[in-house]
C-alpha cells in the first residue's frame, strides 16, 4: 500500500491507496513544515494520529509532498522521521510544488501555490523548474495567508484599517501587542499564526455590512496588492509566462479567483486551473501514472 501526503504548514492530508488505486484511508494531521516546526513536534504530530499509528508496519511506500521541503536539510529531517515511524516503507520527500504540478496539469504551465505560504514553478511538460529558491514567510511568501495576516495586523496598528473593520477585527482576535510578539518571536509556527488572521478577509463575521464601499475597497486593494507583487516576482520572472497557462493551488487562490483574474489582465497572462485542495488531483495522478 502507498501512503501519499500533501503537507502544508497548517494542515497535512494523508491518503492511503491500495494496489488498484482505491482510497483505503483519508486522515489529517497538523502541518508538517520542517523549515519552521521543531523536529520533536513533527514526529509527535504524526504519532498522535491513531489511524496513522496503525499503519506504521503496514505501509511499504510513503511519498510526502510538503511545504518547506525545497532544500536538502529539511528534506533529510522529515525523511528520517518518517522512516523511523513507517519502518517497512520506502520514503520519498519532495517539495509541495511537485504535488501542485501533479494536481494542476500534464501540459506546460506555471503552477503557483497560494496557501499559508506561497511559491511557484514552471513545468515544461516533463520536468519542474524552480530557479527562485523560497526563503520562507519572513522574506518572501507574497499573497500568502501569512502575508495578508501581517498586512492586517500592521494596518490595524497603523490605523489604516477602516474603523468599522477595526472594531470587528479586535473583537475576533487577541491583538494585545505582547500576545502578538510572543506568538511571532517565541512560539513555534509563527507563519501559521499569522495566516490565521487572513480568515478575517475571506470569512466575514456576523453583522458585517457587506455593501459598504469602503470595506469592499479596502479588501480589494489589500488582496490585489499582494497578488500583483506575487505575479511580478513569482510569475513574470519566468520567460514562458506570456505563453502558457498560470495555474493556482490553495485556499487563498480559491477565495481570490476574481481578483486574480483582474490582476492578470494588464500582464496579458492566461489563467489556468484554480484548485483549492490538490490532494484529489494527486490521487488521480497516482492512479494514471504511478500504479499502472
Amino acid at each position: 500500500m502507498i501512503l501519499i501526503t500533501d503537507g502544508g504548514s497548517t494542515k497535512c492530508d494523508w491518503i492511503l491507496l491500495d494496489e488498484t488505486g482505491e482510497v483505503v484511508l483519508r486522515t489529517r494531521t497538523l502541518g508538517l513544515n520542517p523549515a519552521v516546526i521543531p523536529e520533536h513536534d513533527l514526529k509527535s504530530r504524526i504519532e498522535e494520529n491513531e489511524e496513522l499509528k496503525a499503519l506504521f508496519t503496514e505501509v511499504n511506500q510513503v511519498d510526502f509532498y510538503g511545504a518547506g521541503c525545497g532544500t536538502q536539510r529539511p528534506i533529510n529531517i522529515l525523511k528520517e522521521i518518517i522512516e523511523s515511524l513507517f519502518v517497512n516503507a520506502t520514503v520519498t520527500v519532495s517539495e509541495d510544488t511537485v504535488a501542485a504540478v501533479y494536481a494542476a496539469t500534464q501540459e506546460p504551465g506555471i503552477v503557483c501555490i497560494l496557501g499559508t505560504g506561497s511559491n511557484s514553478c514552471y513545468f515544461d511538460g516533463k520536468d519542474i523548474h524552480n530557479p527562485i529558491e523560497s526563503l520562507g514567510f519572513i522574506l518572501m511568501d507574497e499573497a500568502s495567508g501569512n502575508y495578508f495576516g501581517k498586512r492586517l495586523i500592521r494596518d490595524y496598528y497603523y490605523n489604516k484599517m477602516p474603523a468599522v473593520l477595526a472594531i470587528e477585527f479586535e473583537s475576533r482576535f487577541n491583538l494585545d501587542a505582547d500576545e502578538i510578539k510572543l506568538n511571532i518571536y517565541k512560539k513555534s509556527n509563527p507563519n501559521m499564526y499569522l495566516a490565521s488572521f487572513a480568515e478575517f478577509i475571506f470569512q466575514p463575521g456576523q453583522g458585517r455590512p457587506e455593501n459598504v464601499m469602503e470595506i469592499n475597497g479596502y479588501f480589494y486593494g489589500l488582496i490585489s496588492e499582494g497578488i500583483n507583487k506575487f505575479l511580478e516576482r513569482r510569475v513574470l520572472s519566468f520567460k514562458e509566462a506570456q505563453n502558457v497557462p498560470i495555474h493556482f493551488i490553495g485556499s487563498i487562490a480559491h477565495f481570490s479567483e476574481d481578483i486574480i483574474r483582474d490582476c492578470m489582465k494588464p500582464y496579458h497572462l492566461q489563467l489556468g486551473n484554480i484548485i483549492r485542495r490538490p490532494i484529489d488531483g494527486l490521487i488521480k495522478h497516482y492512479r494514471e501514472h504511478k500504479l499502472n
